[in-house]
């Protein structure tokens, strides 16, 4: 929800987060916030804009959202909705009310129909939305996703901000969908990546859950993961946990563990320094994530990553992998087309 914020308590957030708190003119991001200035010098607003919003976050994975959930998400990337469009003016007077309806013109998973009515009932309340599909439907060309009725001006104000969402939203879970296919019959689950829009993440980890993909960590604030330069800053791969549980440690805080390992040895190493909850084999090929597998032996989760196609994922899930992540479910997609038309 947007919510406002007095400079006073405003000031007591930054200190929270350790970030610098200055009057007259703030613009800074605490974990997934913007704050800003808005009408008055002391009244500023906190608006979601970036998946790390941890309040948000949650409703989302669950797909299930009302618009107080879905809060700021709308003004904090581009312009606020309320905008005059000048395009409808000379129309709204004279046809106040319409009927629309989302048309389908590709094969596909559709997504993004919840989100749809959030921003249709936010931008006005008063409009209608009939629902005919349902998120995660399969669709094909002529399909009726809902139907909509309201006042001219605020169907025209929506078309792009819905077909924008909805979209790359059945892009992302069209693609995830096909990933999934190529796995079925096998325990393996297939994660996304926070290679995500800037702005959108919330959204595409969502359509991922939609096309029946999982969802790696939110953002750098819900798992830890050790790469390559983390564990090479630090000296190694066993100082690199051992720094990682004594800072989970000083701080009070309670997330998972991860570790990239690069060679068979890096594994001796990783339990070597007390485990973690999964490792990810970073570029292996299939025969050694097989063996791999073998060495963890069920002490910890797994994942595959880097390199991976469609055509070479199974070979990989058949090794027994628990996870393979695909940046391609977000970061290599096709928007699904579709529009929203007139009708009676």
């Amino acid at each position: 929800m947007v919510q406002f914020y007095k400079a006073a308590d405003a000031e007591q957030i930054c200190r929270t987060h350790g970030i610098r708190f200055s009057v007259p003119r703030i613009q800074q991001n605490i974990k997934g916030f913007d704050i800003q200035f808005r009408t008055k010098p002391d009244e500023f607003v906190i608006g979601g804009c970036d998946a790390a919003d941890s309040l948000l976050a949650p409703a989302f994975f669950k797909r299930k959202m009302n618009a107080s959930q879905f809060g700021g998400l709308l003004e904090c990337n581009g312009s606020r909705l309320p905008c005059k469009n000048q395009g409808t003016e000379l129309l709204s007077c004279t046809q106040p009310f319409r009927n629309a309806c989302l048309l389908c013109k590709q094969e596909g998973t559709i997504a993004g129909i919840e989100i749809a009515q959030v921003v249709f009932h936010r931008l006005d309340p008063e409009m209608e939305f009939e629902q005919v599909l349902s998120d995660g439907d399969r669709v094909k060309p002529g399909d009726v996703a809902f139907y909509v009725s309201g006042r001219l001006r605020s169907l025209l104000q929506a078309e792009r901000i819905i077909l924008n969402i909805m979209q790359r939203m059945s892009g992302v879970a069209t693609q995830t969908a096909v990933y999934v296919d190529r796995l079925a019959g096998l325990h393996t689950r297939v994660l996304d990546t926070r290679k995500t829009t800037p702005g959108m993440r919330v959204l595409d980890k969502m359509a991922v859950k939609i096309g029946g993909g999982e969802n790696h960590r939110m953002g750098l604030f819900d798992m830890i993961l050790l790469k390559d330069n983390h564990i090479d800053f630090a000296g190694g791969i066993r100082k690199a946990i051992h720094g990682a549980r004594e800072y989970l440690r000083a701080k009070g805080k309670d997330i998972p563990i991860e570790c990239e390992v690069r060679s068979l040895e890096d594994i001796d190493e990783v339990f070597a320094a007390g485990g973690v909850d999964r490792i990810m084999f970073d570029n292996f090929t299939p025969a050694m994530t097989r063996e791999a597998v073998q060495k963890v032996a069920g002490r910890c989760e797994t994942e595959s990553s880097g390199g991976i196609t469609l055509s070479t994922m199974r070979d990989y899930a058949e090794c027994g992998v628990d996870f393979i992540s695909v940046g391609a479910l977000t970061h290599q997609i096709k928007s699904l087309d579709m529009s929203l038309k007139a009708c009676e």
